[in-house]
């Protein structure tokens, strides 16, 4: 039954029944939001569903909270927080009401839960915290969400209802941000996966446009590919593959010589007309021409199996 009302705690609100009321809004965008402790409202109906509030988990009754004795905890023991109930139970839908593919929705769901959700989760509980992300720790999402609730002396009653409405539109923006970039790259391992078989054994991945490549390519296990080639919107882009998720290491790095030369200084250094720009960093360059792009590309091969070879 569609719910008619949202209901969660009144007073200061914190990510997870923020982020819970995104998910259900979008779901349910007649119901209205209630908050209140109030044992009327936070005591289960048919014309309700009940988060971070309530005393109870149950599914059935369409109650979620974690604050109780006995709280729900994942497969693994690590806890819930009304979010990841909340995800748990409506999350598909909210995937498949956001236009994701249905063959797509089963790896999203689980990786949203596992880079956005489990986080709001464990800080929610104490489980982690904001501390150990040392300078940034005050950056956090989790605590910037919470810096919009009114401030001690606030004495408007509405405040923290309007404060909480505010807070939900910049909540919904970064879900649905990071929704949509986790589907986008579902979408890109399909082309780029097609660009490896057409690659076969060479070292250089052709793309018919920018997108994220490097799961795809660890995916497929290609191993032998160096460097990523594509077009832009007035040039070409040649970039390197880096050999992990985290840090700055790559496969290969762009030559030495090219490293911050633009235009006539870089064509001369490589030899290569069109060539138009070299990060100082060696780990992307432009072209004018596809043609040029390629070139420079075969270059960098070349002198990295060079320079493997005499390792």
């Amino acid at each position: 039954m569609t719910p008619d009302f949202l209901v969660t705690h009144s007073g200061g609100f914190h990510a997870d029944e923020l982020l819970s009321s995104v998910v259900l809004t979008r779901l349910f965008p007649l119901a209205r939001i209630v908050r209140s402790r109030a044992p009327d409202w936070i005591s289960p109906g048919t014309d309700r569903i009940i988060y971070d509030v309530g005393g109870a988990y149950d599914a059935g009754a369409r109650i979620f909270d974690h604050h109780q004795r006995g709280a729900p905890l994942r497969e693994d023991g690590q806890p819930y927080s009304s979010f990841g109930l909340i995800w748990k139970h409506f999350g598909r839908d909210y995937l498949a009401a956001s236009g994701v593919p249905e063959g797509h929705v089963e790896d999203l769901h689980a990786s949203f839960d596992a880079g956005f959700v489990l986080p709001v989760d464990l800080t929610d509980n104490g489980a982690l915290s904001p501390s150990v992300a040392g300078l940034l720790g005050g950056l956090t999402l989790p605590v910037l969400l919470e810096t919009l609730t009114p401030v001690f002396d606030e004495t408007d009653p509405e405040a923290g209802d309007r404060a909480f409405d505010a807070a939900l539109v910049i909540a919904r923006s970064f879900v649905e941000a990071r929704i949509g970039k986790s589907a986008a790259k579902l979408r890109a391992e399909a082309l780029v996966h097609r660009a490896i078989m057409d690659a076969g054994e060479g070292r250089i991945l052709e793309l018919p446009m920018g997108m994220p490549f490097r799961p795809a390519i660890v995916k497929a296990g290609a191993d032998q590919l160096l460097f990523v080639v594509h077009p832009r919107d007035r040039d070409w882009c040649l970039t390197t593959i880096r050999r992990a998720d985290e840090g700055f290491e790559n496969r290969a790095d762009l030559p030495a010589a090219w490293a911050g030369l633009t235009n006539g200084d870089l064509e001369a250094a490589c030899g290569v007309a069109g060539a138009s720009f070299c990060h100082n960093g060696r780990f992307v360059a432009a072209a004018k021409t596809r043609e040029a792009a390629l070139a420079m590309a075969a270059l960098a091969v070349n002198e990295a199996v060079s320079l493997e070879v005499a390792q």
